[in-house]
């Protein structure tokens, strides 16, 4: 497994362009057998803590700002593992869900290149700073079934970065950081788009078993420990990305809830 975030981005765009010029077809993804994979590759830091121990400082310092943008260049690295672990472990698909998630990955490992460059310029790098596991435990706990993962990890996990990005966007622009103001934004916009795959393949699982899907989304994050039903949401990007009224409405009456 490639533990170099550099190459493992070299690999991913090289990768997509190659399935997109060459086409993708479901037997390319059955070549080697899925097996678990309880780690991926990734460098030896950041030094991985539980969620509960990651701090969250103020944006209007520079420590704060280092600190947000070395957790989110986190979340991008870790998210070109889910998108290639959704290509790469769930069979019998149609060949246009690969080619998404390929394209989701490629997204992934050039946003990890923005936020990097941009750390660079603050004279930090990836790894200078502890950081949790939890995207890819999620993906561990939904490897067993395609549609789960799509309604978990996309429309839930990713879904909550359209939920709370633009309220970092309006700090750092207080903060008079315009280049990290610049790199979220491309990430927000393109980030719609990801969770809007999530959503399409996830109402096709629901067709494909003759589930209805807004029940069966709502079902499954009643039964889902991981926090997502965290508020407050944006409706308008959520809406983007393939959410209905109805599911916002239960959404927020499940947040309130609580």
């Amino acid at each position: 497994m490639c533990e170099s975030p550099q190459e493992k981005c070299d690999l991913v765009a090289a990768l997509y362009a190659e399935a997109t010029a060459q086409g993708f077809h479901q037997s390319d993804a059955a070549l080697s057998p899925v097996v678990a994979v309880p780690i991926p590759g990734r460098p030896e830091k950041p030094e991985l803590i539980p969620p509960r121990f990651t701090k969250n400082r103020p944006l209007s310092t520079q420590r704060g700002r280092k600190t947000l943008l070395h957790a989110v260049t986190h979340i991008e690295f870790n998210a070109i593992n889910l998108a290639l672990d959704a290509a790469w472990r769930f069979r019998d698909m149609p060949d246009a869900y690969y080619l998404d998630w390929l394209s989701v990955a490629a997204d992934e490992a050039r946003h990890f290149q923005l936020l990097a460059t941009r750390m660079a310029k603050l004279d930090m790098h990836y790894g200078d700073l502890q950081a949790h596991n939890g995207l890819w435990d999620a993906a561990c706990k939904t490897d067993y079934d395609v549609m789960v993962r799509m309604a978990l990890v996309p429309r839930v996990l990713e879904a909550r970065g359209l939920d709370v990005t633009p309220a970092m966007i309006e700090k750092l622009r207080d903060a008079g950081d315009q280049e990290s103001v610049d790199a979220l934004e491309i990430i927000l916009r393109e980030e719609v788009g990801h969770v809007e795959i999530g959503s399409r393949w996830f109402r096709y699982c629901c067709e494909q078993r003759g589930l209805p899907m807004q029940e069966t989304f709502i079902d499954l994050i009643r039964n889902n420990p991981t926090g997502a039903i965290r508020g407050p949401y944006n409706h308008e990007a959520r809406k983007q990305g393939g959410f209905t009224d109805w599911e916002l409405e239960q959404l927020e009456e499940l947040f309130n809830s609580q």
